[in-house]
């Protein structure tokens, strides 16, 4: 088996692990957050006859029961024993959303999430490497001076403020942008410019390093004595060894960006995930809680793994090092 089968398969083991960790520190917190779920708005509730068979009937009056009977639920195990009927890997019902399951939640506000984290990441690439390399290919003049006080600012402020700007500048004083929901690309920008900013400075300060470090290299100055142009030896060589770190910043980048989404959803009002979880949150919707967060680890770790994947293929001395 080659060296890269073997990590893979290595990696794809550890993740049941992973999400079982996640899962029982999850619940843990989940069961320990003060509330009902069975109260509605306003301190109103169902008589007390029901709101205990409501509990006996979600197991939400004994967390081992409620422990062990959802991850029966989530890992297929109940429906292969035949203690469920509905689909093999069932979230359960939403308890602050009647008629509605967590599982159908979630498959619909999910690709709203992740197209807003996606669309961020996707920008901070296209800024800080472009940044970044401008930065590096002229250190100490006045266009690196601009990209690294940018990069400060960037890193410095979080992605809610600059949110809450681009919506005041943009959507409020300009009226170019909406202020709030969904349905078109105008409603993607300001979310994805405020999410983007804080891993574009980041990516902007890795690119730099990067380049610096390669353009003073010896085969860099070989590839130059060879009458290389110089776009070339920056796109053919320079760029491709120092994106290495950019590259392995994507996997958390793209996690942080995913989960980050939360707060950008709630400021520009937009439906996806993020309000979801916020309310359960605060409505202590335990299957919500439960369902979205095993969701997104398994996101994360699956991500991460294919960051892992492919620095492995970029970069050759990953593979010479696992055979060893």
């Amino acid at each position: 088996m080659s060296p890269m089968k073997r990590m893979i398969l290595s990696r794809m083991a550890q993740i049941p692990v992973i999400l079982l960790a996640v899962y029982t520190l999850t619940f843990m917190l989940a069961w320990l957050i003060p509330g009902n779920p069975l109260e509605k708005d306003e301190g109103r509730r169902p008589p007390a006859a029901i709101v205990e068979a409501m509990q006996t009937q979600w197991n939400l009056d004994d967390p081992w029961t409620f422990y062990w009977s959802y991850l029966g639920d989530i890992t297929g195990v109940n429906w292969l024993l035949g203690e469920q009927t509905g689909p093999v890997i069932d979230f359960g019902p939403s308890l602050r959303h009647e008629n509605w399951s967590v599982g159908e939640i979630i498959t619909g506000q999910l690709p709203v999430s992740v197209m807003v984290g996606i669309s961020a990441i996707l920008l901070a690439l296209f800024i800080g490497v472009g940044a970044g390399t401008l930065g590096g290919l002229r250190p100490g003049s006045w266009l690196d001076l601009a990209t690294g006080s940018v990069s400060i600012i960037g890193v410095s402020i979080p992605a809610f403020v600059i949110g809450t700007a681009l919506l005041l500048v943009g959507g409020v004083w300009l009226q170019w942008f909406p202020v709030g929901g969904w349905g078109s690309l105008h409603h993607l920008l300001l979310p994805a410019i405020a999410l983007s900013l804080p891993f574009a400075a980041w990516i902007a300060r890795l690119t730099r390093q990067g380049v610096i470090e390669e353009m003073q290299a010896d085969y860099i100055r070989t590839v130059r004595a060879k009458g290389v142009s110089e776009r070339v030896v920056v796109l053919n060589h320079v760029l491709p060894n120092a994106l290495l770190p950019v590259l392995s910043y994507l996997g958390p980048a793209t996690a942080a960006a995913l989960t980050g989404s939360f707060v950008i959803e709630k400021v520009f009002a937009i439906p996806g995930l993020g309000m979801h979880f916020v309310d359960a949150v605060l409505s202590k919707d335990l299957t919500m809680i439960m369902g979205v967060v095993l969701v997104y680890s398994a996101l994360l770790v699956l991500l991460n793994l294919a960051v892992d994947v492919m620095y492995a293929w970029v970069d050759p001395r990953i593979r010479v090092g696992s055979r060893g």
